[in-house]
């Protein structure tokens, strides 16, 4: 365990030992007093919030301008953190899987605007709703495709009855929502486009993205989980208790399995900034680059999604990248292109705000940075206000719940007052909580149990998302399954629904 300190001295005195953190090679005439502010913050988050370590990494003009470790890659075994450790990076994944799609389609075998079907072979998606040839692979890439989110990790032992992808795939990564109707971040999508990259490529996925990415980057600390024999530069994830979590997987591994270094990230910075360094292929043309960010879904002003990448509005400018955050894994990954910058941060804690760091490390590279806030959340917040239910809403809907193992039949009353009560086959009746209906769209959570062999591993709660179609409301309900006190992920997995009012 890092040392308790609490004052900001007494953490930059133990910031000095190496036993707290590894000070990295850096570039020749790296002014080390820009980065002061960002460094002092660094030291206090691994130790007000018990961060094992951080990672950082940050490019301009062309070059890495400083690459550090601080803290613990294990604590256990007292391993130091430096800028070759290799981090879990979580949802960062996704970057990396859209780059080996677009290597794909530079190569003319894939074609965004084609039904995503078209490149899966015999696992064909199950289109609950909407027009199947409009399910493309540009749309599963930019979350509109819609299927919704879902997630499914096994943890140490576990691993041992870990559903198998294909099966995972065909029970979760069904379209619940028109094509194209709206965003919805999705885990399961990029579960779907790492099958199409193994499909087209004729690789297994981890192979796919050695070949197609890492190595051609100069990338050699990173792959899909720990590739053989790299196993002593991972970072061990540790929980919100501070203690390690077992090794896990997820049966979606181009959504949230990549580990990658701090400096991997910042030779895949430079080269989406298209300052290629010498040892690196050119994988993507400039303009295969570009249309990887040239046309976003907006989720609300300043901040949307493209092909494997944010486009967000931050300081005053135009910022590529993307976030990461599983159990014990947080990731921080923003370009710049219009200022040759970036900025990569990577912990093994689940915790600590990683983004007021970067806006500290923005602020000492760019001048004009300006604090604007703007909401850059990819998921929609729950309501502040009591749902009033307008006609077209109150009574009493019949239908079912569909799951792999066969339909269950779902009964909710919308009462005047507000109250909504749902009741499963013969459970007893529960109330759906933070209801709302905002643009025909229920939404709220209750204690609903679907009983499935996959929600079986842990107990769950449920969130439910329909929408009113012409008298219908049709839609999802998941089961969500997290170990909120150590921060653990387990699973989220939606189940179809279609409800009709009694008349």
């Amino acid at each position: 365990m890092l040392p308790s300190v609490g004052t900001r001295a007494g953490v930059l005195t133990l910031a000095c030992s190496a036993l707290l953190f590894t000070i990295s090679a850096r570039a020749d005439k790296f002014d080390a007093a820009r980065f002061d502010m960002a460094r002092a913050l660094i030291y206090e988050q691994i130790s007000e919030q018990q961060l094992a370590s951080i990672a950082v990494a940050v490019v301009k003009d062309g070059r890495i301008v400083w690459q550090q470790g601080f803290g613990w890659a294990d604590k256990e075994r007292r391993v130091p953190a430096s800028e070759h450790t290799m981090y879990s990076i979580a949802s960062l994944s996704k970057t990396f899987t859209s780059t080996a799609l677009m290597t794909l389609v530079q190569a003319g075998k894939v074609d965004l605007d084609r039904p995503v079907n078209d490149y899966l072979g015999e696992l064909q998606l199950t289109v609950r709703i909407g027009d199947e040839r409009q399910v493309t692979v540009r749309r599963v890439a930019d979350h509109t495709a819609g299927l919704p989110g879902s997630d499914l990790s096994y943890y140490g032992d576990e691993r041992q009855h870990m559903l198998p992808q294909e099966l995972s795939l065909r029970r979760y990564a069904q379209v619940m929502r028109p094509p194209g109707e709206r965003f919805e971040y999705s885990n399961v999508g990029y579960g779907v486009l790492d099958y199409l990259v193994a499909q087209v490529s004729g690789r297994s996925f981890a192979e796919a993205l050695r070949q197609s990415v890492a190595m051609p980057l100069g990338m050699t600390r990173t792959s899909v989980d720990i590739g053989p024999g790299l196993q002593d530069y991972a970072a061990v994830r540790y929980d919100l208790l501070g203690e390690p979590i077992p090794f896990y997987q997820n049966t979606e591994p181009g959504a949230t399995a990549v580990y990658s270094s701090a400096h991997d990230l910042a030779r895949l910075a430079l080269f989406f900034l298209k300052s290629r360094l010498p040892d690196q292929q050119a994988i993507l043309s400039d303009a295969n680059i570009d249309a990887m960010t040239a046309a976003p879904t907006w989720i609300r002003p300043g901040n949307g999604y493209a092909i494997g990448w944010q486009v967000q509005s931050k300081g005053g400018y135009r910022v590529h990248g993307h976030g990461g955050s599983h159990s014990g894994a947080n990731a921080f990954f923003n370009l710049i292109p219009e200022q040759r910058v970036g900025v990569v941060l990577l912990s093994n804690t689940n915790k600590g705000p990683l983004d007021a760091i970067g806006t500290a490390i923005f602020k000492a590279l760019l001048p004009g940075w300006r604090d604007v806030q703007t909401d850059l959340s990819v998921r929609e917040k729950p309501p502040t206000e009591a749902l009033q239910p307008d006609a077209s809403l109150v009574g009493t809907w019949k239908g079912e719940v569909k799951t792999h193992e066969g339909a269950r039949a779902l009964r909710m009353e919308v009462l005047p007052t507000g109250d909504i009560h749902l009741q499963l086959d013969d459970q007893l009746s529960t109330l759906l909580n933070q209801a709302a209906f905002r643009n025909g769209r229920l939404t709220g959570r209750s204690s609903l149990q679907i009983d499935t062999s996959d929600t079986r591993r842990r107990a769950h709660d449920t969130d439910i998302t329909l929408q009113w179609r012409d008298g219908v409301l049709n839609g999802y309900v998941h089961a969500n399954a997290k170990d909120s006190r150590r921060g653990w992920w387990i699973y989220s997995l939606p189940h179809w629904v279609e409800l009709r009012r009694e008349q």
